[in-house]
């Protein structure tokens, strides 16, 4: 690694360990005490050097501006003090600063995005007390039509439309709103003296930018405060009604709005043949916007607020997180873990948070206890999505345990199911979540939480969700000699066939989306290969004879990598020549059941059909009386020499 750190120590508030920081590869500066004012031409000095990274995160924009002035590239910037300085344990915190500095130096992550455009075009919709004075103050800055909810006169300003009738579908995002609208009635504003409405229609249909929802009753779409471009307040309250109209404002321009994950089509297991499997996506996403699409699903990435519940959820791959991906998140683990390593320290613990984590963590240092020096801040945009392979990587990596400290907005399903599953694999105390919104709480939670050792020599993880997940529990049960038993709708698992029961019919074969199930061409079999199942219960639900269980497992040896027979029988041989087909039992349960009583098969030429093979069943059906192939005989070519002798006899 190069570049130069640039430390201080805050008004001498904080001991900085800088040999520490340089055992991981690292150059320091000696450690100044007011960089960002007595000393602050020394910090442009620094400033106009390459690579510089300068240690404080509350004066960034100080740095930025002074080096706005020098005309100089602003330098990076890592937060010691407040992750690590100001604490009780502050004097052994060299390791996890040395850990913190060399994030700080990874890469930024590409992320894609697409362009949003909103041409200010407005609906308002709710009762006139409240629709009417918030339509009056937007009329300057956006075209604004009011669908009014209630009974009230019909506005005379005209500076905006009005409409009276009640909302019954409104969907999309910002820049792509759909609306439908019950009980329309347009304003007839023709006429002498008070304006008047038409009468009423159903099934009224309109687009608008920007939706502000001022009824008061329930929310028109899922998790409003998550969709772009819809505004509610309580139109009771004034103060929150002049804020909305102030932001409905700011809604007009271009956009960029990140593509938070990619969709996979062909590895969804979704449906298969008008059989439901996997609905995780869909059941878990707050906003709505997966659905149904065929066989898979579909995401519509302007609704999409980037929790990331989905990927976390989906057993296939099929939908991953993409803002950051998956092998960013992993490196940035995989350098803190190591460099804290480097500098000394031994067993760290990951505290993954938000940013209103952050914030706690910034009060907790300058008024309270701070961090202590083995648990290393990992902050995300979002933590609904760090699920069990991520937790898995963590402590494959080195992590002795990993805290999770949600946010009072942070979406608690999926973390609740990936935890548990993390726990099933890993073992229990590894995965903790944190629920605390006390600073002081935090930070006793923390102190108090008992230290676990970590799994020895740290793994190198690759591929995707699947495989790091598989990698990190092979590191943590290097003793496991069985497979580990797992919570219901784990993502891994066995098929167990009732022998009994199934005919081998293989409908499950044809229906599994990840080739899990398997046929033998050659043999009447039923093969399975444990890595590759999703438990995605399609194979389940269309057995005809009721023969498949799912068992929740993770199988960790090299057995789950090769396939098995589930079930198998002896195969039929064709009576006429020989050749193997079908299964025998299949063939003389339908033998016994057919022949003599069923009128296709009531002699015995015809019931021997049902024991060939299909080569050999088309020629027998063709060489019979009642060959359904044969028609009349073939007509004879006519010659020219048939064309001259028919007019010489005429």
């Amino acid at each position: 690694m190069t570049g130069k750190i640039i430390l201080c120590d805050c008004a001498g508030s904080q001991r900085l360990d800088a040999d520490a920081i340089e055992a991981g590869g690292f150059t320091c500066s000696r450690v100044h005490t007011a960089l960002c004012t007595r000393e602050i031409t020394k910090a442009a000095r620094f400033l106009t050097e390459p690579d510089v990274t300068i240690a404080c995160g509350q004066e960034q924009a100080v740095f930025e501006d002074l080096a706005a002035e020098l005309g100089v590239e602003a330098p990076g910037f890592v937060d010691l003090r407040d992750r690590a300085g100001w604490s009780e344990e502050g004097a052994k915190a060299g390791p996890k600063m040395a850990a913190l500095v060399a994030e700080s130096q990874l890469p930024s992550a590409r992320s894609q995005s697409f362009d949003v455009i909103s041409e200010g075009v407005c609906l308002v919709t709710g009762p006139a007390r409240a629709a009417l004075p918030m339509a009056e103050m937007l009329a300057e800055s956006l075209a604004v039509t009011v669908v009014l909810t209630d009974e009230a006169e019909p506005p005379m300003d005209r500076r905006f439309d009005c409409v009276r009738g009640s909302i019954r579908r409104l969907s999309g995002a910002l820049g792509g709103f759909s609306v439908e609208i019950d009980g329309f009635q347009e304003l007839e504003p023709g006429g002498r003296g008070e304006f008047a409405f038409a009468p009423p229609r159903d099934g009224a249909e309109s687009e608008c930018d920007i939706v502000i929802d001022v009824t008061g009753d329930t929310s028109l779409v899922p998790a409003p405060q998550k969709r772009d471009g819809y505004l509610r307040a309580d139109p009771r309250d004034p103060l929150a009604l002049s804020r909305l109209a102030f932001n409905a404002v700011q809604l007009v321009g271009t956009f960029e709005k990140p593509l938070y994950v990619r969709l996979d089509q062909s590895l969804c297991a979704h449906s298969r043949a008008g059989q439901t499997g996997c609905s995780n996506c869909l059941d878990i996403c707050p906003t709505g916007a997966i659905l149904p699409d065929g066989d898979h699903v579909a995401i519509d990435p302007a609704i999409c607020a980037g929790c990331g519940a989905c990927a976390a959820l989906c057993p296939s791959t099929a939908i991953t997180y993409d803002d950051p991906p998956l092998s960013h998140l992993v490196s940035r683990l995989q350098v803190l873990a190591g460099t804290y390593s480097s500098a000394a320290g031994s067993a760290p613990r990951l505290l993954v948070h938000e940013k209103h984590g952050a914030e706690m963590i910034r009060l907790s240092a300058r008024f309270g206890r701070g961090l202590p020096a083995d648990v290393i801040p990992f902050e995300l945009e979002v933590i609904s999505g760090f699920g069990h392979a991520e937790m898995l990587a963590a402590l494959a990596l080195g992590f002795s345990d990993v805290t999770i400290l949600l946010a009072p907005t942070t979406e608690r399903d999926a973390l609740i199911r990936e935890s548990a599953l993390c726990e099933a694999i890993a073992g229990s105390s590894r995965v903790i979540l944190l629920d605390e919104s006390d600073p002081d709480r935090m930070s006793d939670a923390l102190y108090a939480a008992e230290t676990q050792a970590n799994i020895g020599k740290p793994i190198l993880p690759l591929g995707n969700r699947r495989q790091i997940a598989r990698l990190s529990a092979q590191a943590l049960n290097r003793s496991a000699e069985a497979p580990l038993p797992l919570p219901e709708n784990a993502p891994y698992g066995a098929v167990v066939v009732d022998t009994d029961a199934c005919t081998l019919c293989l409908s499950c074969v044809s229906l599994c989306p990840s080739g899990a199930l398997m046929d033998n061409p050659d043999m009447p079999q039923l093969r399975f290969q444990e890595d590759a199942c999703l438990q995605c219960g399609l194979c389940r639900n269309i057995c005809p004879e009721d023969a498949i269980t799912l068992e929740p497992r993770l199988d960790l040896s090299e057995a789950a990598l090769t396939q098995r027979i589930l079930n198998e029988e002896e195969p039929f041989a064709c009576i006429e020549c020989g050749s193997l087909f079908g299964v025998k039992s299949t063939i003389e349960r339908v033998m016994e059941k057919l022949s003599g009583t069923h009128p296709m098969f009531a002699t015995t030429a015809q019931a021997r059909m049902i024991l060939m093979c299909d080569n050999c069943r088309v020629n027998a059906q063709f060489q019979s009386d009642d060959n359904p192939f044969k028609g009349k005989e073939r007509p004879r070519p006519r010659t020219t020499d048939d064309y001259l002798n028919a007019r010489r006899d005429h």
